[in-house]
């Protein structure tokens, strides 16, 4: 009988052991799961090879740092971007780093963030209308600025031009149109530059572009440079040039200094990129990211008004590239490797 009661007791005595065990156990993992740093990064689209390496850095970097990323890509929708960011938030988000489609559509996803006490990073392309945490880009402004005064010193600072602006949805595409206006009104104003066309790319889709530039072809041969406003779109324009008998025969800008219009530059029918070193920029935010789902306190180097607030702000310097520096900045940066842009 007293064997009996000792087994008893001694069952009794592990079983009390065991859920101690366990509820300790659910303890730490409850506080785990608490403690994860996990970060949501909303994109416009990864069809264009600039934006898969923003992904891929900024991922890297936040992995770097003990963080999780969700990523989501709304293939240039504004409906199915703002369902990723609902998604992001529902999956309990503690940052969420957006690059919008539409700046001041997407003002409704950064309420949503708000409701939900998340802090918001505005990347690259500003939101508009809304109450971001930051904005991290370059300086959009500078980055029209060097591609209007590259085309003004390859022509002379005279002649007839076409003029290729953005994705009319896109802040960053205003912006760079701001830093083109600077360099060339005065010039146009004086008569020494005349547009002969000019339009916005939707989506920043090359097609369109190309579209662009046969309307301009239709009215006038007579240019002698197409100001374009990144390289996707110049791509589309240099198309529509080969097609013409014109390629390599006029400046074309561009910006990302994405690697095909890189060759475009050593072959000759691209003039120009502009570089933005946007491993630092996804890096930087990844930085940043953390730092604020952590609640960690964080410093800006400049402000911008999106229509709502004076936003903190981080820019990151550009870098004009053409065929003379393209080994001293994106090949020595391992942006590109030098047998992608020159060939085995």
């Amino acid at each position: 009988m007293k064997l009996k009661i000792i087994l008893l007791v001694l069952v009794v005595l592990m079983l009390i052991a065991n859920i101690k065990a366990f509820s300790i156990h659910t303890g730490e993992a409850k506080k785990k799961a608490k403690d994860e740093v996990v970060i949501g990064l909303s994109l416009d689209t990864l069809k264009e090879a600039r934006w898969q390496k923003d992904r891929d850095m900024f991922v890297a970097q936040a992995e770097k740092l003990g963080a999780k990323v969700l990523v989501q890509s709304a293939n240039s929708d504004d409906t199915a971007q703002i369902k990723d960011i609902q998604s992001l938030i529902t999956n309990g988000v503690k940052c969420l780093v957006i690059v919008p489609h539409d700046g001041a559509a997407m003002a409704k996803g950064v309420e949503m963030a708000n409701k939900a006490g998340i802090p918001v990073i505005s990347y690259d392309r500003l939101i508009t209308g809304a109450d971001i945490t930051y904005y991290l880009s370059f300086d959009n402004i500078k980055v029209g600025e060097k591609q209007a005064q590259f085309l003004v010193d390859a022509i002379g600072g005279k002649g007839k031009i076409v003029r290729m602006y953005g994705a009319p949805t896109d802040n960053n595409a205003k912006m760079f149109k701001q830093g083109q206006d600077n360099v060339l009104q005065p010039l146009i104003d004086k008569g020494d530059i005349e547009v002969v066309h000019e339009d916005w790319a939707t989506d920043w889709d090359p097609s369109n572009a190309k579209k662009i530039m046969n309307a301009a072809l239709t009215k006038t041969k007579d240019f002698v440079g197409v100001l374009c406003s990144n390289d996707g779109t110049a791509g589309g324009a240099i198309q529509a040039l080969k097609e013409a008998g014109l390629e390599g025969k006029v400046v074309v800008t561009g910006q990302d200094a994405d690697e095909v219009a890189c060759q475009r530059i050593v072959n000759g029918t691209q003039s120009m990129t502009v570089y933005k070193p946007i491993s630092k920029l996804a890096r930087k935010a990844a930085i940043l990211a953390v730092k604020l789902a952590k609640h960690k306190p964080v410093s800006a180097t400049g402000i911008i008004n999106n229509g709502f607030k004076d936003v903190p702000t981080i820019y990151l310097p550009v870098i004009t590239v053409t065929k003379d520096n393209m080994d001293k900045t994106v090949i020595k940066d391992k942006f590109h490797t030098k047998e992608a842009i020159y060939g085995k």
